[in-house]
C-alpha cells in the first residue's frame, strides 16, 4: 500500500474523483467530510502523508483546519487547498497558515497526482 493520503471535502462527489485519482496511482486514501473531522484524524493517525483539503464546508473550513492543525504543532504533514476558490486574499491566508500548495476544480488529475507525489516524496 502506497502513502496515506487524507481528502477533506463536503461533497462526496469530490471525494471520490480524488480517491479514485489517487488509488489508481498507489496511494491510500482516507475521508473526512469537513475541517473537524479531517482535523481528527490527522491527530488520530500518526501515518498521514499530507491532506488535500477544500476551504468552503460545514462546521470548520479548510482554512481554519490548517491554522488548527499549525496551532496544534503538526507541521510534518503537507496540505494543499482544492478549491473552486481563487482569491488572492484566501490563498495568502492558507499559505500563511502553513498549507503548501492551491489547486482549483474542477482539477486535473495529472496535476493532482504530480503534486501529491512532490509533497509526499514519491
Amino acid at each position: 500500500m502506497g502513502k496515506k493520503v487524507l481528502i477533506v471535502d463536503d461533497s462526496r462527489t469530490i471525494r471520490q474523483q480524488v480517491n479514485f485519482t489517487l488509488s489508481r496511482n498507489g496511494y491510500e486514501v482516507v475521508e473526512a467530510e469537513d475541517g473537524q473531522l479531517g482535523l481528527e484524524k490527522i491527530k488520530s493517525e500518526s501515518d498521514i502523508a499530507m491532506v488535500i483539503s477544500d476551504v468552503n464546508m460545514p462546521n470548520m473550513n479548510g482554512l481554519e483546519m490548517v491554522e488548527a492543525v499549525k496551532a496544534a504543532g503538526i507541521e510534518n504533514i503537507p496540505i494543499i487547498m482544492l478549491t473552486t476558490e481563487g482569491s488572492a486574499e484566501l490563498i495568502a491566508r492558507a499559505k500563511a497558515a502553513g498549507a503548501k500548495g492551491w489547486l482549483v476544480k474542477p482539477f486535473e488529475p495529472d496535476q493532482l497526482i504530480a503534486a501529491v507525489g512532490k509533497l509526499t516524496g514519491g
